[in-house]
């Protein structure tokens, strides 16, 4: 165990008929960090220790992720908001401060619209709105660009295995490759988040988050909808080189907030924001979350 590692605990907790693999570590008010794609809890290693002299962190792999449950369905944003929102009520809570970074901050933008008697504070790290995010496939050259990847998962079983023969390959693309900040990822980190993703259904798991995102039903669903604002005080932390995430598409997003909203913008950081940045994103999501 490294120095960075002690002090913190692994469990499982029982949440909306699944268990999730959880890291916890500190005491007081509740802080939920919730993990992107390709990714699992370890992508807030930094940030765990940090937040724990203040808080009860709890972090967990997302369904189908790592070491939590895999069933076959229930990637859905509906489902994956009542994950969240059980998990803070399955440790005892009514309320969690929520961060959300990529994937995991589409969830938590979802979870704050669903469920806003269930977050005292909403900080959003390099993370779409969900309305935002299938507006922008459609109409935005420069995000279906950067996001061609997410149009080749559509396809049933194909992309997983290609991946599955590349793995090392695009781990490395992924996260190595696409960080501005070129130190984030160690060959450790880089093998760590590579045996995550070789654990049996894994693969088929994360991709099935973007497949339910893009279903026929999930459009229908939000078809002609205007998004449900935001009403908890609310933080967006932004790296200003996101290769993944074009700027265009987060204008206007104050719009989205009917609470106090500040805009943070971290220049030289790319999109795996909270591994490029630790320190200047762990000293933000303090102030705002001590506020």
């Amino acid at each position: 165990m490294t120095a960075l590692e002690s002090g913190w605990q692994h469990c499982f907790v029982e949440t909306n008929r699944i268990r999730l693999h959880c890291v916890t570590q500190g005491e007081g008010e509740l802080v939920v960090l919730l993990h992107g794609f390709p990714e699992f809890w370890y992508s807030w290693r930094h940030q765990i220790p940090a937040l724990a002299r203040h808080f009860k962190v709890v972090v967990p792999d997302l369904r189908g992720y790592n070491d939590s449950d895999k069933p076959a369905d229930g990637y859905d944003l509906d489902t994956l908001s009542n994950d969240i929102r059980g998990l803070i009520e399955s440790l005892g809570y009514l309320k969690a401060h929520v961060v959300g970074h990529d994937w995991g901050g589409t969830i938590a933008w979802s979870l704050a619209q669903k469920f806003p008697q269930s977050i005292h504070r909403l900080a959003l790290l390099n993370a779409l709105h969900p309305h935002d995010f299938t507006q922008a496939m459609i109409s935005n050259l420069d995000q279906l660009r950067r996001s061609w990847h997410i149009l080749a998962f559509q396809v049933p079983a194909l992309p997983e295995w290609l991946i599955r023969q590349n793995l090392r390959a695009f781990v490395k693309n992924m996260l190595q490759e696409q960080a501005i900040r070129k130190g984030a990822f160690s060959t450790k980190d880089t093998e760590l988040y590579q045996a995550a993703l070789e654990k049996p259904g894994v693969l088929t798991a994360a991709i099935n988050h973007y497949r339910q995102l893009f279903s026929p039903q999930a459009w229908l669903n939000q078809w002609g909808r205007s998004p449900r604002p935001i009403t908890v005080p609310t933080l967006v932390l932004w790296g200003e080189e996101d290769s993944l995430i074009s700027r265009q598409v987060i204008e206007g997003i104050d719009k989205l907030i009917a609470a106090p909203f500040r805009f943070a913008p971290i220049a030289q950081c790319g999109h795996w924001i909270q591994q490029e940045a630790p320190q200047t994103v762990n000293r933000e999501l303090l102030n705002f979350l001590r506020r």
